[in-house]
């Protein structure tokens, strides 16, 4: 039993490998069987990829208000869980990652400082980021109460390069 139904198996494998066979012989018979092999003989042209990878733009992540807040909220829970600290360079934005890092720039003067993202807000309307009371200071809008800034995004990377040299100076 076991032999016949292996012979039947063959058999019809035969048939069918003899059938795909014949239909390929009869498509290199017709009359556009050399236009065919003289496209699938032509090599295809394949621009070589460059090993550079194209710089980045620096294109700040975003420019707009920022405000401070410091006093009332010190020691209260941040959406991180943390405490807030106001002499903490930290700041709370609505969509950035919590731990993430930023440089905030001050349009005004210059300063530039890198923070932590560790709250959500502003909760005013029109504003990109609410910074700690210290950021503030050291951005030289603790007077103004809120300032136009440049928001650029830091890599932890450079971040940890940062913290180690400012533990050496």
């Amino acid at each position: 039993m076991r032999g016949k139904r292996m012979r039947r198996r063959l058999a019809e494998s035969l048939a069918v490998l003899l059938s795909v066979a014949s239909l390929g012989a009869g498509a290199a018979s017709g009359p556009n069987s050399s236009e065919a092999a003289k496209v699938a003989n032509k090599p295809t042209v394949i621009q070589p990829v460059s090993r550079r990878s194209k710089p980045i733009k620096n294109s700040p992540y975003e420019v707009g208000t920022a405000s401070w807040y410091g006093d009332y909220f010190q020691g209260k829970a941040t959406a991180s869980g943390e405490p807030f600290d106001m002499q903490a360079m930290t700041a709370a934005h609505p969509t950035l990652p919590l731990g993430s890092f930023v440089r905030v720039t001050n349009l005004r003067n210059g300063r530039a400082v890198v923070v932590r993202i560790n709250d959500r807000g502003p909760v005013v309307e029109g504003r990109i980021i609410d910074v700690s009371y210290n950021t503030a200071r050291v951005l030289g809008f603790e007077g103004r109460g809120i300032q136009k800034v440049r928001l650029d995004l830091v890599k932890p990377v450079a971040v940890a390069r940062l913290q180690t040299v400012a533990s050496l100076q």
